[in-house]
């Protein structure tokens, strides 16, 4: 199952999820992700907390969905509520587009030890999601689609397929 996660910036918790579901992914799924207007730049407490929980770093990238018009995901996620109100690219096709909204931890303003919480507590969060997506991509792939919007009500909410 080919993964795109899409957050505005993809300095942050598109980045994650692409490490993490890469890392988890065992062969079955294959992630990249992508920003509509992207920083050029990842945000450093991500590279620490993916390091600090074994998950690899090298070649993670702020980089425009623009860059993944050949790539042809299963499944678009996005994971921040503004790139879930835009309007995707037409080169989307008609894979599924569903929304976790994740909460930005490098937005939180606090203590060393509360960035390090918040962090790591995304991390867990998806992690979580990745195991979830790791059972529905061991299914038939013309059984994705309906899995993905039945199965995981709290974790997976359908925003609408493209056309």
């Amino acid at each position: 199952m080919k993964i795109l996660y899409i957050c505005t910036h993809n300095r942050c918790r598109s980045i994650l999820s692409e490490a993490v579901t890469q890392h988890k992914g065992q062969g079955l799924l294959e992630a990249r992700s992508a920003g509509s207007q992207p920083s050029g730049e990842v945000h450093p407490l991500s590279l620490t907390y993916l390091a600090e929980a074994g998950i690899a770093t090298v070649g993670l990238q702020s980089q425009s969905w623009d860059e993944f018009a050949d790539f042809a995901p299963d499944v678009v996620i996005t994971v921040c509520d503004s790139a879930a109100q835009e309007t995707c690219p037409v080169w989307f096709g008609d894979c599924l587009v569903v929304h976790w909204g994740l909460a930005d931890p490098s937005k939180l303003v606090g203590s060393e030890e509360q960035k390090a919480i918040a962090f790591r507590q995304t991390i867990q969060q998806i992690e979580h999601r990745v195991e979830q997506l790791l059972a529905i991509a061991r299914q038939a792939p013309e059984q994705w689609g309906h899995s993905l919007q039945q199965a995981l009500p709290q974790s997976l909410q359908k925003t609408g397929v493209n056309a």
